[in-house]
């Protein structure tokens, strides 16, 4: 394997790489909120849900004349009080920005062509004044975040020979660090790549020859055996797959957890341990992160097979010595598991809506948000499950419900393709 680097290794070593130290904590600015772990800081939200649901607050949909957020199955980030998100609307591929307090559109910029199979999948990261988003046909925009201005375009197919492992085309949340993007073209050329977040230019890429596309996860920070790295999963020839985040040299890689149809989860990092699963009757595994000669060793603490635990794509949440979230191939079992054994607290047990689960975390509750726009608020604890009501989405909230919850200033977040819901949860 070769490591093309355009910078030298002590000034890149040199550079802020500390991504959680320039993300505002009360701001959700990237995929699943400021540590890409699904958990929301929020307190003095409701414990239990009233028979029908929440107070919806407003709407931004394609109704009556109300906005249009485009179809998509990406989620939204908010951060200064705008919301954005990508969508197909009017024949091309936006980026849009909406008011927080009204689901107004203040600006949207065509960047792209429209994505047949449901819109992008994308959601945008915000950093600073610049948005960087990625569509379903590879092409990564950076925006400045009060005019939609364009910056800087690539395109991951064109720009960096990138592939996918399967028919769905791009689906990853880019990762921004310190002064770069993060982004998996999945090429035998580029695997990973590192990109100045200004300019677009090229920092480092990765490559391997064992490529066999780039996989539906987002990339992920862990210092697992005291050495930072990017973390994701790809195609069934690599896997879980992490490179060294200062100058992108091939780290380690395990296989088994990877399917060859869609390999999807975020991996979850604590410590110097690492958890992942996939679904399509592959299983989820428990890695244990060490340093060798060559950097950084990936043992295999357990392995479960898929009937015991997978997760399709609604992600998973680590709140201290458990893992919660939906289990089973397009089905959202709610389970709750002692990560460290392998072991269930509870679960899976049957589920309060149909289809998989996208899972967030807020005030000692779980939120799971259905494939069929049922939600269901979920007590986080092991001891039991405890299921503190549910409710559905309008009446003609588009299906699949697959967009990922957000929960910002005691609301809720909930997309539904071309429709946004925004509803009241604080404390009453």
């Amino acid at each position: 394997m070769r490591i093309r680097s355009c910078m030298a290794v002590a000034l890149i070593a040199a550079m802020p790489t500390c991504l959680f130290a320039q993300v505002k904590t009360s701001d959700w600015p990237e995929w699943r909120g400021p540590l890409r772990d699904g958990i929301s800081k929020a307190t003095g939200l409701l414990q239990a849900w009233p028979e029908k649901g929440p107070k919806l607050v407003w709407t931004a949909a394609d109704v009556n004349g109300k906005v249009n957020v485009g179809r998509g199955y990406a989620s939204i980030v908010i951060a200064d009080a705008k919301i954005f998100t990508l969508g197909d609307r009017d024949n091309k591929g936006h980026v849009i920005c909406l008011d927080e307090a009204t689901g107004k559109i203040l600006w949207k910029t065509p960047f792209t062509e429209p994505y047949g199979d449901g819109g992008p999948r994308c959601t945008p990261t915000v950093s600073g004044n610049r948005l960087y988003g990625l569509s379903a046909h590879g092409d990564l925009v950076c925006c400045d975040t009060q005019s939609g201005k364009i910056v800087w375009q690539k395109n991951l197919k064109k720009d960096f020979a990138g592939r996918m492992m399967s028919g769905w085309n791009y689906s990853e949340s880019p990762l921004v660090d310190g002064d770069r993007v993060i982004c998996t073209p999945g090429g035998k050329e580029a695997i990973l790549v590192a990109l100045d977040k200004e300019s677009g230019s090229v920092i480092w890429s990765t490559q391997s020859p064992q490529a066999s596309g780039a996989g539906y996860a987002s990339p992920i920070v862990s210092h697992g055996g005291g050495v930072k790295q990017y973390l994701t999963l790809m195609g069934p020839e690599l896997g879980l797959v992490s490179v060294d985040a200062a100058t992108g040299k091939f780290l380690w890689n395990y296989k088994k957890v990877a399917n060859g149809t869609a390999n999807i989860p975020t991996p979850i990092v604590a410590g110097d341990y690492v958890f992942a699963s996939t679904a399509y009757g592959t299983g989820s595994v428990l890695l244990h992160l060490k340093k060798s000669d060559s950097g950084v060793k990936a043992e295999e603490v357990y392995f479960l097979k898929a009937n015991t635990l997978q997760n399709h794509h609604g992600g998973m949440v680590m709140l201290g010595d458990y893992i919660y979230g939906g289990h089973n191939h397009n089905a959202g079992f709610p389970f709750c598991l002692e990560w460290k054994t392998g072991k269930m607290a509870w679960g899976p047990v049957q589920p309060a809506g149909g289809g998989s689960a996208a899972v967030l975390y807020a005030d000692g509750q779980l939120y799971f948000r259905y494939d069929d726009n049922t939600m269901a608020l979920i007590e986080a604890t092991p001891k039991e499950y405890k299921l503190n009501g549910t409710f559905q989405l309008p009446k003609g909230a588009s299906r699949p419900g697959w967009q990922h919850p957000v929960i910002h200033n005691k609301k809720l977040y909930i997309r539904a393709n071309d429709q946004l819901y925004c509803f009241d949860i604080a404390k009453q």
